[in-house]
């Protein structure tokens, strides 16, 4: 079972502050410059104490949000970490969705579902540039289609990822393309980006809510 956390990093050298470390050097430095001030007042105009107060209170505030800021981040990362363990579980289960499949020679079982008013329907499959290569009818109120990966020519397609869409046709024209499920091996679970995603099989990598569906 291979399981990745990207969310380990290596450790800041000991000479880079920390939030906290640079919060409490600027308050001393704060606290300095207010007896500075104090000290070297007008005394025939001296400032209200109102104003050192509100100074004060603004520098909490701010201390107060990076403090926040910094407890959120954490509670981020605990929240992803539990999550990939609650996935851990789907390595090596098959992951029902819409992102591209990889076909090795070994047929796929696809899930078209076209629109129930079509007069016809037709599966049309695309590859890794997006150019169609191939088209075939399907039948009406189509369920599971083994794809074997014949191009239009019946020429067996080379491996890689092809994506397919399922055209629903009415009064010959094409009311809606919708692109069409099926399952993969998932073969690794991992944060990306502050995102637990799913590897499957050829590579692909999905966001878990992408992945509608899985089965043993």
């Amino acid at each position: 079972m291979d399981i990745q956390n990207d969310l380990s990093a290596p450790s800041p050298p000991a000479a880079q502050p920390t939030a906290r470390s640079v919060i409490s050097s600027d308050f001393e430095t704060f606290l300095n410059l207010l007896t500075a001030q104090l000290e070297n007042q007008d005394p025939s105009d001296p400032v209200d104490s109102d104003d050192y107060a509100a100074q004060l209170a603004q520098f909490s505030s701010v201390e107060q949000q990076v403090l926040t800021n910094d407890l959120l981040t954490l509670l981020t990362q605990q929240s992803q970490v539990t999550g990939l363990g609650q996935m851990a579980g789907w390595v090596g289960m098959e992951a029902r969705t819409t992102a591209p499949a990889f076909f090795d020679g070994a047929p796929l079982t696809l899930l078209p579902e076209p629109i129930a008013r079509a007069d016809s329907s037709a599966l049309v499959v695309y590859d890794e540039t997006g150019t169609e290569v191939a088209r075939e009818p399907l039948p009406a109120g189509s369920g599971p289609v083994d794809w074997v990966g014949r191009s239009a020519s019946g020429a067996p397609l080379p491996t890689g990822s092809y994506t397919f869409r399922v055209e629903s046709v009415l009064d010959g024209e094409i009311v809606q393309r919708d692109l069409v499920a099926h399952y993969a091996r998932v073969t690794e679970v991992r944060v990306e980006n502050g995102t637990n995603v799913a590897i499957l099989a050829g590579g692909a990598a999905i966001p878990a809510t992408d992945i509608t569906a899985l089965r043993s």
